[in-house]
This record gives C-alpha cells, sequence and structure tokens, in this order.
C-alpha cells in the first residue's frame, strides 16, 4: 500500500463522542483479555504480514470508531504501527481503492 494515502475528502466522518467514549473503554477491556494477548503474541501485523515484537503491535479497529465501529473481536486486529498510522480512518476496502488509483496514476505519469 502506498505510504502516502491521504483521507479523501467523500470520506465523511462525524464521530458521536458517547459512542467514541464507549467503544474507548471496550477496547481498553479487549486489550487486557487473552484472546487479545494471543493476537499480539502471533506477531503479525493483519496489514502487511510483518513479523513484529508484540509491543510493537497496536490494536487496529478495521471499520474505525469514529466512523461507526465497535470494539469486538470481529472488528479489531493487531496491526504495526507504521499500518496502524497509514490506515488513518480508511476501511480497508477504502485503502485498497486509494492504492489502485495511485498506482493508476503513477503509470499514467511512466509514459510521458
Amino acid at each position: 500500500m502506498a505510504a502516502d494515502l491521504e483521507v479523501p475528502t467523500w470520506v465523511e466522518v462525524e464521530a458521536d463522542p458517547a459512542h467514541v467514549r464507549r467503544e474507548r473503554e471496550k477496547a481498553r477491556q479487549l486489550r487486557s483479555s487473552a484472546w487479545w494477548r494471543r493476537r499480539v503474541q502471533r506477531g503479525v501485523c493483519a496489514y502487511c504480514g510483518g513479523a513484529f515484537g508484540a509491543r510493537e503491535l497496536t490494536m487496529d479497529h478495521v471499520v474505525p470508531v469514529a466512523r461507526g465501529g465497535r470494539s469486538a473481536k470481529g472488528n479489531v486486529v493487531a496491526s504495526c504501527k507504521p499500518c496502524n498510522a497509514r490506515k488513518k480512518l480508511l476501511t480497508p476496502a477504502e485503502q485498497l481503492l486509494l492504492a489502485r488509483q495511485a498506482a493508476g496514476r503513477a503509470s499514467e505519469h511512466e509514459g510521458e
């Protein structure tokens, strides 16, 4: 994935402060669970597949909390810090779309 993906203007973020507060608390509880500890002990980033130490992995919400996502096992993955920072408020589908658009622009410039 491209390192310079910006959140496009068509991504709408209208976070409900009460939802964000509730989900952050749930995330704190989930982080202390045996399930989460097993995830980070595997040492694999869900996005790049790289190998990392448990302390180098963060909890990422696949559907961001600010966009209505939940702090639940089906919506959180272990992610390296660079991938988590790069993902920002995007869903994986949006990341793929933007990466393809960026690749298309790059190939257009190669022909010049």
